[in-house]
């Protein structure tokens, strides 16, 4: 199975070894598409582990998972990366439709390990003559966009 992050790697050899804690991410961009793949599983557990202390609250683990099973994430794109940040955007589908999820993450590598910082919030919209999320080599005007 292809991995959830849309690397084109297959899941085991991708996320899903540092979403098990067998391997840590080492860059910030591994480690930014596992969180990507953690949000689509609920993993709030990963999630939470992996952001900095002082950033770092128990009770959203339970609030992703929620958020989590609430939508359909449906494609990540990266935009622009560097040694400490990871520019994406991430689409999904949530019951009023498709939206996108356009972030700066800043990453911090300490005690072994890259951790999520914090994000800069863009807003973006998704425009009609783009491809459409979903995949279906449409244009989004075409069809999600109708839904």
């Amino acid at each position: 199975m292809k991995c959830y992050c849309d690397s084109q790697k297959k899941f085991n050899e991708c996320c899903e070894p540092f979403l098990n804690c067998s391997s840590k991410p080492s860059t910030s961009k591994e480690l930014m598409r596992s969180r990507y793949s953690a949000y689509i599983l609920g993993n709030g557990a990963y999630l939470v582990t992996t952001t900095v202390d002082e950033n770092r609250y128990e009770d959203d683990i339970k609030l992703i998972q929620e958020f989590s099973s609430s939508v359909v994430w449906l494609k990540l794109d990266i935009i622009n990366e560097a040694k400490n940040m990871v520019e994406f955007k991430a689409y999904y589908r949530d019951r009023d439709g498709v939206k996108v999820q356009h972030e700066r993450s800043n990453f911090i590598f300490k005690n072994g390990m890259w951790l999520y910082i914090d994000g800069e919030l863009f807003n973006s919209k998704i425009e009609r003559n783009e491809p459409c999320p979903c995949k279906s080599n449409k244009k989004y005007k075409k069809c999600c966009f109708k839904i």
